[in-house]
């Protein structure tokens, strides 16, 4: 049976919660409070007697990577029922972007520019895994990504500091309902803390070295901000932070996120990173790596169990504290209690998961459409009119893959209830138009040429040629990384091959990171820009190719040209010699034994143009939006006042569409060098065909603030410039001046 203490806790306000928490402290041995900070892997499907005879002897704080209901189940009545204080588990569960319903991978949810489909997406991963008895999910992660060779790209929300703060309180929002104790909430996580989407090469766990000015104006923003709106957790990234592994970062876990932002929720460790930290060369033995990770401010040890074997020894040998293990533990009974497990651990198999319902699918469709992004259309040959066509031939290994097209990280969806687009295709065409399948190439990374004569054969009959290539979903992710991001295998000679055939071609991808794709562009007639759409990926992507819907994706990450340009990123810094189109230099046109000269005397390359292939914010439209008349209400502001920024957009083409409206800005001259662009705003419109809307963004001198010199947060008086427009190359600009 539970506890007094455990079992008088319904609606408690945070008084009632602090004094059930310090009552329930004092009566916990050293070994449980230990075991509060202990996460171990579940056994699935499974209760081993070791795992059975850890949880009632208290030496358990959660389980990770159980997802079995009846198991779940079982293991919070041995924690409940036969353990000492009857202290229920935490249950983690890596739902990222949905768990049976799968959503488009995050960087996809990111390209929709909507809090509101982000939001309904947490929301219904966290219905669904609640009902399996998940009570903690790993997400979200956002860590700032401006290197596209990095696998867990596909886990970010992108590039940029606003935009990724901004969905990420939306993720939060869904995940964590209106109320942690609700039935269907989960409590979020921040991960990864801080700086890991900057490791060197593009390669995951790498070393990072972030200058703190450009940590704290860069990758700690979006942190700070859900920080302060309510994030349950957060969870300490694996990376070498500036020369000092974040798992026993000090400056990191506690000077800025305790002292300075005053957070209190639990901080976890990534997977065994505890005992990495001798790895890293940053502790002896495993007693000193338990030592200075509990020192540094992690509370529980992810999967391995320094904590377990040494933290008493520790405790013993006056390294850690009894005061520091017990602030430890507060924070982990109190989100607890803010769960409500206290009350209600154990998961009724009656619950309704609703899992992959109507509404569900319904959802998941709609950010399917929202998240592609519409890369190229030449001679609108999109949308396709079904009166126009005899033959469609339908190419690639991702038309009919329903496990590819999940994506990374979705362990919980299952293949056969993904809908592909070639079924889907099948669905549409009927009795309008012929389709004929082949696949091409047996998977994306193959480099032999075995299918393409049928490929061929099927483009030669056909009016347009349909191809679906990428990235399968084992190529990104953590731990999935690639020094060259163009089209793995022989899918470039795929294409080359089918642009012979004098078929026009429309390529849809699917991968899990922007693809470098200047080498293939100039041979397909458009490209849709898919992401890993998941389970809906066929009902969604055919209504955007047949004009059902008007694609109104915005890349939330540069598309560089070649590999060779990275980091590439929109918000770069001018320097003191910034690259000038007049000025490019090309390779091809530099005389044999020409003198040495800086040429140019620009910041550029020789072999490639200095620009991306498509900039952060781009995403074409069925229609066409012209943004005119950019206004202020005042061109002078004085400090701790506001400005309204309006624009007038039309749409001037011929379907009804929605658009993605961009603000930003740039500081002139501050204390630091500032970008040359920043993202400030962005506002989703819809306009029907020949339709006008005045758009007004209205912004505060507080949201001009920045990380100066002194590491002071305050903005600055000055010049400031402000564009409106559809991606972050607007030249739609006008300029205003705060004064002190």
């Amino acid at each position: 049976m539970l506890s007094k203490s455990c079992q008088q806790v319904h609606e408690l306000n945070f008084s009632d919660v602090e004094s059930e928490v310090l009552t329930l402290l004092s009566r916990m041995t050293i070994e449980e409070k230990i075991g509060q900070m202990s996460q171990l892997s579940g056994d699935g499907c499974i209760v081993s007697k070791n795992l059975r005879k850890a949880i009632i002897a208290g030496h358990v704080g959660s389980i990770l990577n159980e997802v079995d209901l009846d198991t779940i189940n079982e293991l919070q009545r041995i924690a409940i029922q036969e353990s000492r204080l009857g202290i229920p588990l935490l249950i983690g569960r890596d739902v990222i972007h949905g768990f049976n319903t799968i959503f488009p991978i995050p960087l996809a949810q990111a390209a929709t520019w909507s809090p509101k489909i982000v939001e309904r997406c947490a929301k219904i991963a966290a219905i669904e895994s609640s009902s399996s008895g998940i009570n903690w999910t790993f997400a979200p992660m956002i860590d700032i990504a401006r290197d596209p060779r990095w696998g867990r790209i596909a886990e970010s929300l992108g590039e940029d500091p606003y935009l990724c703060k901004t969905l990420a309180n939306s993720m939060v929002k869904g995940f964590q309902g209106d109320s942690l104790s609700d039935t269907n909430s989960i409590a979020a996580c921040a991960k990864h803390f801080a700086g890991y989407g900057a490791s060197e090469g593009g390669k995951d766990y790498n070393t990072t070295n972030i200058p703190e000015n450009e940590l704290r104006n860069v990758y700690l923003p979006p942190f700070k901000a859900i920080a302060e709106s309510g994030v349950a957790t957060f969870m300490a990234s694996f990376s070498d932070l500036n020369g000092v592994p974040v798992t026993g970062n000090n400056w990191l876990l506690t000077t800025v996120l305790r002292d300075e932002w005053n957070y209190s929720g639990p901080v976890v460790s990534d997977w065994e990173a505890v005992p990495q930290l001798v790895i890293h060369g940053f502790a002896f033995d495993d007693y000193d790596a338990a030592g200075k990770a509990c020192t540094a401010g992690i509370d529980m040890e992810m999967a391995s169990d320094c904590y377990l074997k040494h933290m008493k020894h520790l405790m013993n040998n006056n390294v850690i504290s009894l005061d520091k293990i017990d602030s430890v533990v507060k924070r982990i009974l109190t989100l607890k209690f803010n769960l409500g497990l206290f009350e209600s651990a154990i998961t009724s198999p009656n619950q309704p998961s609703n899992s992959l319902n109507t509404d569900h699918l319904s959802i998941a469709k709609e950010a399917v459409i929202k998240s592609c992004v519409l890369l190229k259309n030449d001679n609108q040959i999109l949308p396709i009119a079904k009166s126009a066509i005899n033959t469609l031939a339908v190419i690639g290994p991702l038309a009919d893959d329903g496990y590819e097209q999940m994506g990374t990280w979705a362990f919980d969806g299952k293949e056969n209830q993904s809908h592909t687009c070639l079924n889907a295709l099948k669905e549409v065409a009927k009795n309008a138009f012929n389709i004929n399948y082949a696949v091409g190439m047996e998977t994306t990374r193959c480099n032999h040429h075995d299918g393409f004569a049928e490929a061929i054969d099927t483009a030669i009959n056909a009016d347009i040629a349909l191809m679906f290539l990428g990235e399968e979903a084992i190529l990104s992710g953590e731990a999935h990384c690639r020094s060259s991001i163009d089209l793995p295998g022989a899918q470039e000679q795929l294409i080359n091959v089918i642009h012979a055939t004098g078929t026009p071609i429309i390529l849809v991808i699917m991968a899990g990171r922007p693809i470098t794709l200047e080498k293939i562009i100039s041979k397909v007639d458009a490209i849709l820009f898919a992401w890993h759409p998941g389970t809906m990926a066929g009902p969604a992507i055919t209504d955007l190719l047949f004009g059902v819907e008007s694609p109104s994706g915005k890349l939330p990450v540069t598309f560089p040209r070649t590999v060779g340009q990275i980091p590439l990123y929109y918000a770069q810094k001018n320097s003191g010699r910034p690259p000038i189109d007049e000025k490019y230099i090309n390779i091809d046109n530099i005389k044999m034994r020409a003198p040495q000269t800086s040429f140019g005397m620009t910041s550029t390359y020789l072999d490639t143009h200095f620009s991306p292939l498509f900039p952060f914010g781009f995403g074409l439209s069925y229609s066409q939006f012209c943004y005119t008349k950019i206004k202020l209400n005042n061109k002078v502001i004085p400090m701790g006042g506001a400005v309204e920024v309006s624009a007038t957009i039309n749409n001037v083409g011929n379907y009804n569409a929605e658009e993605v409206v961009q603000l930003y800005i740039r500081d002139i001259v501050g204390n630091v060098t500032r970008p040359i662009k920043e993202l400030k705003g962005f506002q989703r419109i819809t306009l029907g065909k020949g339709e006008s809307m005045v758009v007004t963004f209205k912004l505060h001198t507080d949201e001009l603030a920045f990380y100066n010199q002194q590491m002071e947060y305050k903005p600055e008086a000055g010049l400031f410039h402000v564009w409106i427009g559809g991606d972050s190359s607007t030249t739609l600009k006008t300029e205003f001046e705060v004064t002190d």
